[in-house]
């Protein structure tokens, strides 16, 4: 009879093999494990990971459980019922996945896929709904509007190289603030494509291309060349002279967006967001769209212009035909 491949039994196999190892043997394929998991996944999913067993650890201090694995599912599933109502649906699961790790790293059964747990996650998500939270949008028409309040001074040079690539390129923070100057790609037509060598759905950096516009392109190159910025330098950096060139923090990109536009709602994801409104608004079809933002799924952008969509909806043009607004 053929053997069918069963990813779930294999894993089973595999976990009860190493559970009659020598703990000589186990602790060494631990550490081998940690070592691999260090180059394996970005320094930002280590951070989150670490983070997730801390706050799951204190819980668990707080709450009279025991944090070391293997842990209880009963224990798991009274957890997220403790998240629910207080965190999104996406953010538990992701903790979810901060636990499950912690066993695969310790090569035991993960306790999140028990039935009380992926209960416990299905009431959370019956009870208080797993609509996201969406970035407000930034559109094109208010960035250049704080653009063209902006002066000469090195912070506003830097400020509106920002907001140029921010608005043209539709680039997550993480991207942005990984620009280096040598990823600007000068075009015959005055305008450039800016090299994103990774990005959250890019770990492995295939790399991908962004829009510049000529205005952007301009405005990053006064900036670069104010600062002196070397090829290999990043592209936005630290605007004061002398300044350490290095990277800035994601989060700084969002407090220059809320200083320039004066908007303390907006974050960097917001331009993203801007950008898929005002592109259904001006009729792009959703594969342009996800061209641009370099999406692989329609998932996502769709979400974004679901505000947009319904105003363009059949239901929208029936009503303005029989209202005698077309």
């Amino acid at each position: 009879m053929a053997h069918h491949f069963d990813r779930k039994t294999e894993q089973t196999d595999l976990l009860a093999r190493l559970a009659r190892v020598s703990p000589a043997r186990r602790e060494k394929l631990i550490a081998e494990y940690r070592v691999r998991s260090e180059a394996a996944f970005a320094p930002a999913t280590l951070r989150n990971y670490r983070m997730i067993v801390r706050l799951f650890t204190q819980w668990c201090e707080d709450n009279g459980f025991s944090a070391t694995p293997p842990i209880d599912p009963q224990t798991v599933a009274t957890w997220v019922d403790a998240m629910g109502g207080q965190l999104s649906v996406n953010t538990i699961e992701t903790r979810l996945w901060g636990i499950a790790e912690l066993h695969r790293s310790n090569f035991l059964p993960s306790p999140t896929t028990h039935r009380l747990v992926t209960l416990a996650v299905k009431g959370v998500k019956r009870k208080y709904g797993v609509t996201q939270r969406q970035a407000p949008p930034l559109g094109k028409k208010e960035i250049l509007k704080a653009i063209e309040k902006l002066g000469n001074t090195r912070r506003d040079l830097r400020d509106k190289a920002l907001l140029w690539i921010a608005t043209d390129s539709w680039c997550r923070a993480s991207e942005i603030v990984r620009f280096c100057v040598r990823d600007l790609i000068r075009q015959d037509d005055g305008t450039s494509l800016l090299f994103v060598s990774h990005s959250k759905t890019d770990q492995f950096g295939e790399g991908a291309y962004a829009y510049l516009s000529a205005e952007g392109t301009r405005a990053v190159i006064e900036w670069v060349d104010l600062a002196g910025l070397r090829s290999d330098e990043p592209m936005i950096t630290k605007s004061q002279k002398g300044g350490t060139r290095t990277p800035l923090d994601p989060a700084t990109i969002s407090r220059i967006l809320r200083r320039c536009t004066g908007r303390k709602d907006v974050s960097a994801h917001s331009t993203r967001v801007g950008g898929v409104h005002d592109a259904f608004r001006i009729g792009c079809d959703l594969s342009s769209i996800m061209v641009a933002g370099r999406w692989t799924s329609p998932e996502m952008p769709a979400r974004y212009g679901r505000r947009i969509l319904a105003s363009q909806s059949a239901a929208a043009k029936v009503s303005d035909y029989y209202t005698g607004k077309n």
